[in-house]
C-alpha cells in the first residue's frame, strides 16, 4: 500500500483477472494507492462510501447494477470521487450515457499502464480523458443520420431544394419543365426516403441535415 498522499483508487469490474491485473499494476505506480476492488455497481457504490476513494476505474457492462448506474449515484452523492469509465465498448450511446452519467473520462482496456495511470493523475485533478475512439464515436454521426438523404435522386435534391423555398407542387413543375403529375411522384418519394408524413417535415429534416 502506498503512503496517505497517493491517488485513492477503487477498481471496479466484474472480471477477477482484470482486477487482478489491474492491481498488480497500480500497486507498483509510487503516487497510486488500490484501497479496494468491486465486481458490480451496487459493491462499487456501497464501498465509495465506506473508503471514499479519489477515483474509481468503473468497467461498465457488469450484472446486477451497471457501470452507468453506479457512476451516476456516486456522481449524485460524492461529487468529489471521479470516475474513469474503463470498457472494452466504444459504441455512441455508452460513451454518452457514461459521460452523462458523471464520469470524468472514458478509457478503452486497451489501454498502457502508463497511459492509465496519467488518466487517473488527470482525473484526480479535475482533468478529463477520452480515449481516440470513444472521442471518435462522439463526433460520428449515428448511422440513420449518416444514411438520411443519401438515397435521393439528383431530381429529388431540386424538388426538396424547391420545396424549402415554398414553391407548390404546380410551381415546381413549371420551375422543372415537367408535369405536375411528376412533381407528386417525386414529392412522394421524397417523403418516403425521409420517413415523413408531409411536406413541411420534410424541409425541416432537409434544413436540420443540410439536404438543402
Amino acid at each position: 500500500m502506498n503512503t496517505t498522499q497517493s491517488i485513492r483508487v477503487l477498481i471496479v469490474d466484474d472480471h477477477g483477472m482484470v482486477r487482478k491485473g489491474l492491481l498488480a499494476y497500480l500497486n507498483n505506480v509510487a503516487d497510486i494507492a488500490v484501497v479496494g476492488e468491486a465486481r458490480d455497481g451496487q459493491e462499487a457504490v456501497d464501498l465509495c462510501k465506506r473508503l471514499q476513494p479519489d477515483v474509481v476505474l468503473m468497467d461498465l457492462v457488469m450484472p446486477e447494477m451497471g457501470g452507468v448506474a453506479a457512476t451516476r449515484l456516486i456522481h449524485q452523492q460524492w461529487a468529489d470521487i471521479r470516475v474513469l469509465a474503463l470498457t472494452s465498448f466504444h459504441e455512441k450511446e455508452l460513451v454518452q450515457d457514461a459521460l452523462q452519467a458523471g464520469a470524468i473520462g472514458y478509457l478503452l482496456k486497451d489501454i498502457s499502464g502508463e497511459e492509465l495511470a496519467a488518466a487517473i493523475r488527470a482525473a484526480h485533478a479535475g482533468r478529463p480523458t477520452l480515449a481516440p475512439e470513444a472521442l471518435q464515436a462522439l463526433v460520428k454521426p449515428n448511422s440513420e443520420e449518416a444514411a438520411l438523404g443519401k438515397d435521393l435522386t439528383r431530381r429529388e435534391h431540386e424538388v426538396l431544394a424547391l420545396l424549402a423555398k415554398g414553391l407548390s407542387n404546380p410551381e415546381i413543375a413549371e420551375r422543372l419543365c415537367v408535369s405536375r403529375a411528376t412533381i407528386k411522384v417525386q414529392v412522394s418519394s421524397i417523403l418516403s426516403k425521409l420517413g415523413v408524413s408531409n411536406r413541411a417535415e420534410a424541409v425541416s429534416i432537409a434544413i436540420q441535415h443540410k439536404l438543402v
